[in-house]
């Protein structure tokens, strides 16, 4: 992926050299990696990273909302593109130092103003934020998409876009990636299509029945 800002290129390029290190790593582990999986970077990879900053620039989201900051590697591309189209961030994760993680890159990149970094529970953090959301990164432990879609769902702003990273791979989180499916297909204003791309990334727009774009 390029930016256009040499010090959002320098920090991806730090994010690039630590996923092929943890690849390694987790290549040298094999199974016993599950059990340090927090360790490891697990980026969304810059192919939907590159759909994702696209996506935000042609909508123009005014509020972008990130389930699952992890390390930042997403935060980072959401927070340049927000930037450029004068949008702002929420991004929600349980884990304090990988916040910590995300925050000290964001700094390093001039993002840090553009992305309210929220720790603690998702669906508690959910319930305390009225919205509206234009514009949803789900990309948290698989077990609570389903939870946080039920969350959020209210809180989504007309034509709102989910994207929903994970929908193909690891084939050990089908079981929910498959209930999320089924959550979504039974919201009827919720237009979705599955691009086969990285991991299998799924796009929903809020599209309501008297919206005359459709």
């Amino acid at each position: 992926m390029k930016f256009a800002n040499p010090r959002v290129a320098a920090v991806f390029e730090v994010y690039r050299q630590r996923e092929a290190t943890d690849h390694e790593r987790m290549k040298h582990l094999g199974p016993a990696a599950l059990a340090v999986r927090d360790e490891f970077l697990l980026p969304i990879g810059a192919e939907v990273g590159a759909v994702l900053h696209a996506l935000v620039l042609a909508r123009r989201p005014g509020t972008i909302l990130e389930l699952g900051t992890s390390y930042g590697y997403s935060t980072l591309i959401l927070a340049d593109a927000a930037k450029m189209v004068g949008a702002r961030v929420i991004s929600m994760d349980l884990a304090d130092y990988k916040q910590d993680f995300a925050r000290a890159r964001l700094e390093q990149a001039g993002l840090d103003s553009i992305v309210d970094l929220r720790c603690g529970d998702a669906i508690a953090l959910l319930a305390a934020d009225p919205g509206p959301f234009d514009f949803v990164l789900l990309d948290i432990w698989k077990d609570l998409y389903s939870p946080c879609l039920e969350a959020f769902y209210p809180k989504l702003a007309e034509e709102a876009l989910i994207a929903a990273d994970n929908l193909i791979d690891p084939p050990s989180a089908r079981e929910e990636m498959r209930a999320y499916r089924a959550a979504v297909a039974d919201l009827t204003d919720l237009k979705s299509t599955l691009l086969p791309i990285g991991q299998g990334l799924e796009l929903s727009v809020k599209w309501s029945a008297g919206n005359p774009k459709l």
